[in-house]
């Protein structure tokens, strides 16, 4: 994950005294007012903002516009630097913001042109939907106007340490919708498999690069199951010539350094996903449905999900909104949670909504459709905090902006895919864009009201249509004992290739004809088995006439949910809660027999394999045979793959490896067990083995004891919560101010409680469930919730942390939702009246 080092060794000692003073002084500077009364001139009417003991707030008002107000206020009461800061990012302005360190981030930005399709969306947005979305930013602007940057927060007083002093802009509406492209972004799919494939043609054949990517299991079930919808054709599926792909290795690896150059503010990779599901009333102790969602990204301090209540004091045509749940600061309503009679989930449906393709460029034009045609420039100037202003110049096609154009230095990509191809390793005529639905103007926003105001089915499914990046599976249960599963998004239709490869630009068959109409995208209601499972696997069938995406979840963790939910006649709110929780590894399952059938030559080394034998496949914080497995685990992936596989394309360590060591497990003489570094040497699968679980041995030995009883997965699989530009600031006081932790964890990766880690860096946790919710559509106020870290973004705030311990022991809070539930939780109670009321 990219952050940000902002404090040079110049200014280091100034830093530490500075910060000192800081955490001293100013510390409670920016804490927020939440009792008593204040007064707005943009406000109708009176709007009462209720605080729990957790700082959760319930907003009440009497019409729509005075309701989202409200919780632009509130949201920067508590959240506004995270805010700023996730503005500069995707307005591509990070480094006015931190200095030069986000001047790359800047480039990429700017380059995919997140907020210059923003703003086109903004001219689509209906009068209503527009009025709420000023509101909003009317309440920020409310907050923030008589404000100093230190009265807002901590990190505007430490980063005035080393930079001039700042007041932040006051908030648009196109601030909000931005935010969406970054969620669209770091939850697009496959763009980084696409290049991955084509790097790994460096030094295998592509009948190899496909069996690193097996395609889903058979034997796991997808989400829609073996139904089909209407409509549609079936489509030839046609790969390109990766050869044609190799030849621009440098430019791929140029649009993939320039992609890393990005912050994960949701997270990228293996580990970001979700669990969604829901079981009717027939399966449920309550008689209605219960609906549960955790979905998974990156971790950050403070977490990144806000939670809120907003209600209409009479709900109405007019003021139609009761809905409480899981928001984004910045971004006005509630993106995932329940309203007065429907509740919805979400997970992310891995469609693959981008392309790669492959451009010949000659001066200002490039080839398309045997004509040469002149490329879109357009020119971008960076004004970096304490440095020079910077400008680069963006080149367009038909498909969208070229990506390599973001990094001249072909030295590493050179060297990556080895001395004997070195010639081939050039840009040469070939430049590499992205097509991307999201770079195409439809406001996803106007979405996230109609689910929040939604009360049936049919609502429910007018809204999904609405839903148009990021493209999510979308779970949904109602207070009628209605269940159900609706694929939304923006997903194009190709005329030839299904996505996994980069397509030759200038050949127009390789286009994109259209987008999948909604009525044609994957739907469930009320289906006979009585549940529905979505943890990012894959959809539907191969009888579907669509390319959704190749390169989903490959369905371990569903598996396992769906094991859990028929293991029970019925299941309550507190069921729900354990299986989010379940730490078993199906993973470990497959591969524990094969380890234990091994002859060890020393009582050593049988010690460290006797942690296996017993061991119930759970990967509890206290698990000997957890620490020992995972180790062994991420030894053998080194042992079987390194040697053959670019860097880049080291196996992490997820699902799709579960599945390609399976299906290699029963051939001991399979060409990935050979160490292709030992010359005239055969290695077989048992010697890997072997030698994976010395090495386990080894390692545990030396980073916690001798004694395997003492080892313990939580000592390595541990939790840090990193503030995205202050945490690391090269000063430990600073970093030690906001960052918290390490929390020892348990769960992994490809299991339900996924806490995720990248075994090419070792166990520390890289995605989290962000939030867990269970909600009880038989009485909304048996509900529970809880997320990563607390709803403050303000260090040293009693909320700023508060939910975390809960969170790492698996436990959730009560979600009061009625009124008289509300009262009785509230702890401050804030009131905010019109200019001139008494």
């Amino acid at each position: 994950m990219r952050r940000f080092v902002l404090v040079t060794s110049s200014v280091l000692l100034l830093a530490v005294l500075g910060a000192a003073i800081f955490s001293f002084v100013t510390v409670r500077k920016s804490f927020p007012d939440t009792t008593g009364e204040l007064t707005a001139s943009a406000l109708k009417g009176t709007v009462t903002v209720q605080r729990d003991g957790k700082g959760i707030p319930q907003i009440y008002a009497d019409n729509p516009e005075d309701l989202f107000f409200a919780q632009g206020f509130v949201q920067a009461q508590d959240r506004f630097y995270e805010m700023d800061f996730r503005r500069h990012v995707t307005a591509g302005r990070l480094s006015e913001l931190v200095g030069e360190g986000g001047l790359e981030t800047d480039k990429f930005v700017r380059t995919l042109g997140w907020r210059r399709t923003a703003e086109k969306e903004l001219a689509l947005l209906d009068d209503t939907t527009l009025s709420l979305v000023r509101a909003y930013a009317r309440g920020v602007n409310e907050y923030i106007d008589d404000r100093s940057a230190s009265q807002l927060s901590l990190e505007y007083s430490v980063l005035s340490l080393t930079g001039p002093d700042y007041t932040p802009e006051p908030w648009t509406a196109v601030d909000s919708l931005a935010w969406i492209k970054a969620m669209a972004w770091d939850l697009r799919s496959n763009m980084d498999d696409e290049i991955t494939r084509v790097l790994s043609t460096a030094k295998l054949s592509v009948d190899e690069v496909e069996e690193l990517y097996p395609g889903y299991p058979s034997d796991h079930a997808t989400i829609a199951g073996e139904g089909t919808v209407g409509g549609g054709t079936f489509r030839r599926t046609v790969t390109p010539d990766p050869a044609l792909a190799r030849s621009a290795v440098a430019s791929l690896s140029s649009a993939q350094k320039g992609a890393e150059a990005l912050p994960a503010l949701l997270g990228i990779g293996e580990g970001i996903g979700s669990n969604s599901w829901v079981v009717d009333g027939e399966h449920s102790t309550t008689g209605k449905p219960i609906l549960a969602n955790d979905p998974h990204l990156a971790p950050s301090m403070p977490g990144i999900w806000y939670q809120v209540g907003l209600h209409c004091r009479t709900v109405s045509a007019a003021c139609p909104y009761d809905v409480s749940g899981f928001s984004f600061a910045g971004l006005p309503g509630v993106v995932v949670g329940h309203n007065d009679r429907i509740a919805w989930g979400v997970t992310t449906m891995y469609a693959d909504v981008a392309d790669l393709y492959l451009e010949k460029v000659t001066g200002d034009t490039y080839e398309y459709d045997g004509r040469q045609l002149p490329l879109e420039t357009r020119q971008e100037t960076f004004e970096v905090a304490d440095g020079d202003t910077e400008r680069i110049t963006v080149r367009s096609t038909r498909h969208g902006p070229i990506l390599s154009d973001l990094d001249d230095d072909l030295s590493r990509d050179v060297a990556d895919v080895g001395a004997g191809q070195q010639a081939t390793a050039t840009r040469g005529a070939y430049e590499v864009s992205l097509g991307w639905t999201a770079l195409t103007p439809e406001p996803t926003i106007k979405a996230v009201f109609a689910l929040d105001k939604a009360q049936d089915w049919d609502d429910f499914r007018a809204a999904a249509k609405l839903f148009t990046v990021p493209a999510q599976n979308l779970v949904y249960a109602d207070r009628a004992g209605n269940i159900g599963y609706q694929s939304p998004g923006t997903i194009p239709v190709r005329r030839k290739g299904d996505g996994r490869w980069p397509v030759p630009g200038w050949d127009k068959s390789y286009g994109w004809t259209g987008t999948i109409p909604f009525e044609e995208l994957p739907t469930v209601y009320n289906p006979d088995e009585g549940f529905i499972v979505t943890a990012n696997n894959r959809v539907i069938g191969n009888q579907y006439p669509h390319v959704l995406g190749a390169d989903t979840a490959d369905g371990y963790r569903s598996e396992r949910i769906r094991d859990l939910i028929t293991a029970k006649d019925k299941l309550s709110v507190a069921d729900m809660s354990r299986i989010q929780n379940d730490t078993y590894s199906a993973n470990a399952a497959r591969l524990v027999p094969e380890l234990l059938r091994i002859q060890l030559e020393s009582a050593y080394y049988r010690q460290g394999q006797a942690t296996l034998r017993g061991w119930d496949f759970r990967q509890d914080v206290d698990s000997p045979g957890a620490a020992y497995f995972n180790a062994v685990w991420r030894h053998l992936l080194e042992r079987t793959f390194h040697d053959e596989l670019p860097k880049n394309a080291w196996p992490t360590g997820g699902e799709r490896w579960f599945t390609i060591v399976a299906s290699i497990l029963d051939q001991p003489g399979n060409h990935w067990w050979d160490d292709t570094t030992t010359p005239g040497i055969k290695e077989t699968r048992d010697e890997i083995l072997a030698d994976a679980m010395r090495a386990a041995r080894d390692e545990l030995t030396m980073i916690q004891s001798r004694s395997p009883s003492e080892w313990r997965w939580g000592t390595m699989h541990k939790l840090e919560l990193v503030n995205p530009t202050l945490g690391d600031s090269g000063v430990g006081l600073v970093n030690r101010i906001f960052n918290r932790g390490p929390f020892k964890v348990g769960g992994g990766s490809g299991i339900v409680d996924a806490t995720s880690w990248d075994a090419t860096e070792g166990y520390e946790v890289t995605a989290v469930p962000s939030m867990r919710m269970v909600v009880d559509l038989g009485n909304l106020d048996r509900s529970r919730w809880i997320q990563l870290t607390g709803n403050s973004g303000h260090a040293f705030d009693d909320h700023y942390l508060d939910q975390a311990p809960l969170w790492a022991k698996g436990e959730t809070l009560p979600w009061a939702f009625g009124r008289k539930a509300v009262a009785a939780s509230t702890d401050d109670t804030l009131t905010l009246k019109p200019s001139g009321t008494s």
